[in-house]
């Protein structure tokens, strides 16, 4: 245990700290403004935040992790803890601050025969998968291969295998935790239950996780992969309406975005708005086969990439972007019925913004059948997710960009009032009654007083302690 001073009392003033000095405290980088790779270092997936902090330490274990956490105590200076950097609010860089980087601590311990892995905080999903399907085996874990584990698992984690065996979350057995008093914790449903409760969707609030500890499952061979199908309101009503009908082993997601100039993609439908599906079935490639035919039948695919794979090659389609720069609001909808499809197809139509999207994610399956209190992620009966989204240029194109998002999800939004923590942006943060009900606020706040008092994990969705 590395002892910390979170008192509000700061003992330490930055100018008299020698970096030289400093850098022999730890194992990993420690990087400030003037060193050749600090751009780089300071640089998260989204291009709109453009910070400078004040270190960047790039923990190589768990020490660094806990001197970073007890430097940040006796300076008062704002603590931002990174995973991979996908934060569409930013939350993974701080102006002035310091940056807790956890992408080298890569540790990946699998037990084939218990069928459970630890995972250091520093993997992606995809580095996970890969290590896991060495084995035949797998959690799931984000839609795209470079998301984070740590960012993903703690806001609740919405991958390929959700239906059928839920989120990330109800796969978690236990976390190794570093707390802003410097303890190191071991976390489960025995050994301090109510943090492992708050972990479970209550996001970065009350710790650093340096491990996580996974249960694994047989999902070696599966079938699935891509169909771009055209994006009518017809398609994109029976698309969500297959895919919750369908067998809880089928996990869907529907990319509705003018198709990009992919070489897989046919000349004349790109730049046309289509519905791009990635479809996964978690069993036998000939019943996966089976199951998803009423897809190819909604309309004739315009790329049908379907096929036998392993689990892990379902991230193999990411397009890498530079640092784009993004406005968003994440929803919940009911129900996706022909009137909600043609809204979507009409301001989609309307934008001319060289990218603009909307996700949809039919849910339910095995994430439903977990009681909305058994973690901090309450939103276990909600039926689809709607991420709506669009790309800008500058900061003169971001508000008539973000007005378009803001008026888009107005007019799609229906009883359910939720909001999934993992997906929100800047704008959106006043939103925390969405993402937690009463009783889970509630909850979630007397955890927060116990562990970090002091609000020194505050750059987040932040739940201040009563």
């Amino acid at each position: 245990m590395i002892e910390t001073r979170c008192s509000g009392i700061h003992e330490i003033d930055i100018r008299s700290l020698h970096l030289q000095e400093l850098r022999k405290e730890y194992s990993g980088k420690v990087i400030a403004e003037g060193d050749p790779e600090y751009d780089q270092a300071r640089r998260v997936f989204y291009g709109d935040f453009d910070m400078k902090p004040w270190l960047i330490i790039q923990a190589a274990n768990i020490s660094d992790v806990a001197r970073a956490i007890s430097l940040a105590c006796d300076t008062g200076l704002e603590l931002a803890v990174r995973g991979g950097g996908h934060s569409v609010a930013g939350f993974g860089v701080t102006d002035g601050g310091i940056v807790l980087d956890l992408k080298n601590m890569k540790g990946i311990e699998v037990d084939p025969h218990s069928q459970t892995a630890w995972v250091e905080a520093g993997n992606t999903a995809r580095e996970f998968a890969n290590t896991a399907g060495e084995y035949g085996l797998a959690t799931g874990l984000g839609d795209t291969g470079s998301v984070g584990v740590t960012g993903a698992t703690l806001a609740g984690g919405l991958g390929f295998l959700l239906r059928k065996y839920g989120l990330t979350i109800d796969d978690l057995l236990a976390a190794e935790v570093v707390t802003a008093d410097g303890r190191i914790l071991h976390v489960d449903s025995e050994a301090y239950p109510d943090l492992f409760w708050a972990l479970r969707g209550g996001g970065g609030n009350f710790g650093v996780v340096t491990r996580f500890q996974f249960r694994m499952h047989e999902v070696g061979n599966v079938y699935g992969g891509m169909l771009i199908l055209p994006a009518l309101a017809g398609v994109i009503e029976s698309f969500i309406s297959e895919a919750e009908a369908a067998p809880d082993e089928l996990t869907t997601i529907a990319n509705l975005i003018p198709a990009p100039p992919l070489p897989f993609i046919p000349p004349e439908f790109q730049g046309r708005l289509v519905l791009m599906g990635q479809l996964l079935y978690a069993g036998s490639a000939e019943k996966g086969e089976e199951i998803v035919q009423p897809f190819r039948d909604i309309s004739a695919p315009i790329v049908d990439m379907l096929k036998p794979m392993r689990y892990s090659e379902i991230y193999a389609s990411e397009q890498n972007m530079l640092s784009p720069k993004v406005v968003s609001h994440t929803m919940f909808l009911d129900r996706m019925d022909h009137d909600t499809a043609k809204t979507i197809v009409e301001h989609l139509q309307e934008s001319n913004a060289p990218m603009r999207a909307v996700q949809l994610r039919a849910l339910g399956g095995a994430m439903a059948r977990v009681a909305d209190d058994d973690t901090a992620f309450a939103h276990r009966q909600s039926r689809i997710l709607a991420n709506l989204g669009s790309f800008f240029n500058g900061p003169e194109d971001k508000e008539p960009r973000q007005l378009w998002v803001e008026e888009f999800a107005r007019s799609i939004h229906q009883k359910d009032n939720g909001a999934y923590v993992g997906f929100l942006s800047a704008p959106e943060l006043g939103r925390i009654a969405d993402v937690y009900p009463a009783p889970t606020w509630s909850r979630l706040r007397e955890v927060k007083s116990k562990y970090d008092p002091d609000n020194i994990f505050r750059l987040n969705l932040n739940i201040p302690p009563e």
